[in-house]
C-alpha cells in the first residue's frame, strides 16, 4: 500500500509542473491574441470601411489593392487571378522545409445595403455599441477599444462577420506570429474572393485555370458564424446552391382591379398557388423524386445528435413556435436539400398600394444542395412541377401569339453556383484543426457534418482533390446579409486566438 501511494505521489509530482506549464502556455495564448486584436483595430476600421457590393468593381479594386498591402506588409508575395470581371487575389508566403500547403479561403466582398435601415450613420462606419439599460444597442466611441475592452461590445458595419472580420483576424494572427518569432510548418496560400455574394461565378473557371497556382494539400475556410452556443466549432461541409427565377403572367400591363376584376387571372394570386403546390403544411416538398438519394445512416443520426443543440434556444432565437418537420431535429434537417422562397415581387405594397390586377408575379427561388444532390435533376423537377400544373413554360416574356394561346404562361429561368461539399471528421485535415482548438480553448471543438449556408468551396475540392474544413468564428447572431451586422468584440478575439493555434500548429 505505502509503494502504491509513493508511486501516485510521483506522478502526482511530474504532472504539476506540465500542468502549469500548459496553462501558462493557454494564458500566453490569450494574452497575445487579444494584444494583437487590439492592436488591429485601426486597420480593422480602415478595411470595412471600404464599400464592397461586387456590384460596383470600382469599389472592389479598392479592396484588391487593400489586401495586396496588407499582405505583403506581412512578408507575402500576391498575384492577381484574372476573372471575366475581378481578379481573385493570391498571396503566398513559404516557410523553410515545409511539409506541407495549406490554401486558407477568406471572402473579402458583402452584400447590397440600404443605408436607410441601419441604425448609425453609414453601414460602411465601423460603429462600436453596447447595450444600453433598455436592452438596445447604443454607439459608443470606437476609440474606446484603445484602452479597455469588453468581449460583449459589438462592432456594427457591413462585412463585419460576412466575413471581412475573420479576414482581419487572421491578419492579426499573423503579426502575433511574428511577436513570438514563430512560424508554421507548412507554406500558406491564401486566396481572396471578391464576389462570394454573387456566387462565386468566376471561381470554378479560374480554380481550373489556375491549378498550379492554387496546388496545396488541404484548404481551410475562415467563413461562417460558430454553433448557436458560441462555442468553438469546426464545420465539416456546406451545402451548395442553385436559383430559379419563376414569373407567371397575367394582363399585358397592370389593370384596373374594379374594372377588370373577376375576369383578368391575377398573376399574382397564381403564383402562390402554384408555390403552394411544392410543399404541403409540415414544410415538406412534395415534388416527386425531390429528396431522393438522401438517407441517414443510424450512424450518422448518432454523429449528428453529438452537436449541443438546445432546440428551445434555437426557437426562441428564431421566434417560432414549431419548426418544419423535415428532419428528426435541426442537425438533420441541414441534410436535406431546401425550397425556399428567397424573394416575391408582383405591385406595390404598404403606401404605394395600389387597386390593380399585376401583370406579371416574380418569385426567387433558391436550393440549398447537399452532397447527394445533383441541381440540375433538382431544377428539372421544379420545372416539370411547373409544367403539370397547366403552365406553358419558356424562358422570357411571351409573345402575343403565345398570349392568345396559352391561358397560364409561365417564365422560368436557373443557375447553379456551386455544389455541397463534405470532408471526414477524422481525416488528416480535421484532425489536424481539432488539436489547433484544442490547444486554443482546452476542450474539443463542436463538430459541424454540413453547415446550413453555402461557400463556394467544391470547385477546390472537386478540381484540386483537397479536403477543406471550415473554422467559423463570429457570433451566430450577427445579422450576416441583413441590416445592422455586427460582430462581437469577444468572438473577434477569439477569432484571433483561433488563428494564431492554427498557424502554430504542427502538420
Amino acid at each position: 500500500m505505502k509503494n502504491k501511494y509513493t508511486f501516485l505521489s510521483v506522478l502526482l509530482f511530474l504532472a504539476g509542473p506540465a500542468a502549469d506549464a500548459q496553462k501558462s502556455t493557454q494564458l500566453n495564448l490569450d494574452k497575445i491574441a487579444e494584444k494583437y486584436a487590439v492592436a488591429s483595430f485601426p486597420e480593422f476600421y480602415e478595411l470595412h470601411s471600404l464599400p464592397n457590393d461586387a456590384h460596383f468593381p470600382a469599389d472592389i479594386e479598392k479592396n484588391v489593392s487593400w489586401c495586396e498591402n496588407a499582405f505583403a506588409k506581412r512578408g507575402f508575395t500576391t498575384k492577381r487571378l484574372s476573372t471575366q470581371t475581378v481578379p481573385l487575389l493570391l498571396a503566398e508566403r513559404k516557410v523553410k522545409n515545409a511539409k506541407k500547403t495549406v490554401l486558407i479561403y477568406l471572402q473579402i466582398d458583402g452584400q447590397p445595403v440600404d443605408p436607410s435601415k441601419w441604425e448609425q450613420e453609414s453601414p460602411w462606419k465601423p460603429t462600436l455599441k453596447e447595450k444600453n439599460a433598455e436592452g438596445k444597442w447604443a454607439s459608443i466611441p470606437f476609440e474606446k477599444l484603445k484602452t479597455e475592452l469588453n468581449r460583449d461590445w459589438r462592432i456594427f458595419v457591413r462585412s463585419a462577420s460576412d466575413a471581412k472580420g475573420p479576414a482581419m483576424a487572421f491578419i492579426a494572427s499573423l503579426d502575433a506570429l511574428a511577436e513570438i518569432k514563430r512560424e508554421p510548418n507548412f507554406n500558406i496560400k491564401v486566396i481572396m474572393d471578391f464576389e462570394e455574394e454573387l456566387g462565386s461565378p468566376h471561381l470554378p473557371d479560374a480554380v481550373n485555370k489556375y491549378k498550379t497556382e492554387l496546388a496545396a494539400d488541404m484548404l481551410i475556410i475562415f467563413d461562417g458564424p460558430r454553433h448557436v452556443s458560441n462555442e468553438p466549432t469546426l464545420s465539416f461541409g456546406a451545402r451548395g446552391i442553385c436559383e430559379i427565377t419563376l414569373t407567371t403572367f397575367g394582363p399585358r400591363t397592370p389593370v384596373h382591379s374594379g374594372n377588370y376584376g373577376n375576369y383578368t387571372p391575377n398573376p399574382a394570386m397564381r403564383l402562390a398557388q402554384l408555390l403552394a403546390s411544392m410543399k404541403n403544411a409540415d414544410g415538406q416538398v412534395i415534388i416527386p423524386g425531390f429528396y431522393d438519394g438522401v438517407v441517414l445512416s443510424e450512424a450518422e443520426k448518432k454523429t449528428l445528435q453529438q452537436v449541443p443543440d438546445n432546440e428551445n434556444e434555437i426557437k426562441r432565437f428564431l421566434g417560432i413556435a414549431e419548426p418544419d418537420k423535415i428532419g428528426g431535429n435541426f442537425q438533420e434537417s441541414l441534410q436535406y436539400p431546401t425550397l425556399n422562397i428567397r424573394g416575391l415581387d408582383a405591385l406595390y405594397v404598404g403606401d404605394e398600394a395600389r387597386t390593380l390586377i399585376p401583370a406579371k408575379a416574380i418569385a426567387e427561388i433558391d436550393i440549398r444542395l447537399v452532397p447527394s444532390s445533383d441541381p440540375r435533376r433538382l431544377i428539372e423537377l421544379v420545372r416539370k412541377h411547373v409544367e403539370g400544373q397547366g403552365y406553358f413554360v419558356i424562358d422570357r416574356e411571351p409573345t402575343e401569339k403565345e398570349r392568345a394561346e396559352h391561358p397560364r404562361i409561365a417564365s422560368f429561368t436557373s443557375s447553379i453556383s456551386y455544389l455541397a461539399f463534405q470532408t471526414p471528421f477524422d481525416s488528416e485535415c480535421g484532425k489536424w484543426l481539432t488539436r489547433a482548438m484544442e490547444r486554443a480553448f482546452g476542450k474539443e471543438p463542436i463538430k459541424i457534418r454540413t453547415a446550413g449556408g453555402s461557400i463556394p468551396i467544391s470547385p477546390f475540392v472537386t478540381t484540386l482533390g483537397i479536403p477543406a474544413v471550415a473554422v467559423p468564428t463570429v457570433n451566430a447572431d450577427n445579422n450576416q446579409h441583413a441590416e445592422n451586422e455586427n460582430i462581437r468584440v469577444g468572438n473577434y478575439v477569439d477569432g484571433v486566438k483561433t488563428f494564431l493555434a492554427i498557424m502554430l500548429e504542427q502538420l
